[in-house]
């Protein structure tokens, strides 16, 4: 019979590796829906879809959307569409080596995740919305999940069948350091780019 701890942490790892599936597959269909503006008035389309919104187009925000849009040609479009299909092969691979636990996947996971913190909660600070709440939030569990799987993971301790590396608690303290130190100055960059 299973040891019910070693399912229950499978499976926390594999609903995270499903919400990477689905970051990607959205990814994918954004990069689809930037295909079939190709050969069309793009600023004309971005004016339709913020009168769609019920925004007022001569306001801040949806100019600046407007203009950019308005100076994108088909080259600008093919090239975000292969930006959007490699993002949406990263987080297919990792997704995969998460659902089969992969040491590599996990570690570029929470880093990968990790990197985003510092700008959501600059984000947060800047106007408090249930939205960019749940994003932190849900951000935080998922690099919180991958951090806690990878400390639980021992030099020498198999793991779901998995030998780890000899060296990993070395690698895991240097690699955690030089995050902690790239978040925190990710996070001074952001603040006193603001002030």
């Amino acid at each position: 019979m299973a040891d019910p701890q070693i399912f229950r942490r499978l499976t926390t790892l594999r609903m995270v590796a499903l919400l990477e599936l689905l970051k990607g597959l959205l990814v994918l269909l954004a990069g689809c829906g930037v295909l079939s503006l190709l050969h069309r008035d793009v600023g004309f389309a971005a004016e339709e879809l913020v009168r769609h919104l019920h925004l007022n187009p001569a306001s801040h925000m949806p100019r600046i959307f407007i203009d950019a849009a308005s100076n994108l040609n088909d080259s600008k479009l093919w090239l975000l569409a292969a930006a959007a299909l490699g993002y949406s092969l990263v987080r297919a691979v990792e997704a995969t080596g998460l659902w089969f636990h992969k040491s590599w996947a996990e570690w570029f996971g929470a880093l990968t995740g990790g990197i985003y913190i510092p700008f959501e909660v600059y984000e947060l600070v800047q106007k408090l919305t249930w939205a960019r709440v749940a994003v932190l939030a849900v951000n935080l569990v998922v690099v919180g999940t991958l951090a806690l799987e990878l400390a639980r993971t021992r030099p020498g301790q198999e793991t779901f069948g998995q030998k780890k590396n000899a060296n990993s608690r070395q690698c895991w303290r240097v690699s955690w350091a030089g995050q902690g130190a790239a978040t925190v100055g990710l996070w001074l960059w952001a603040l006193a780019d603001k002030y």
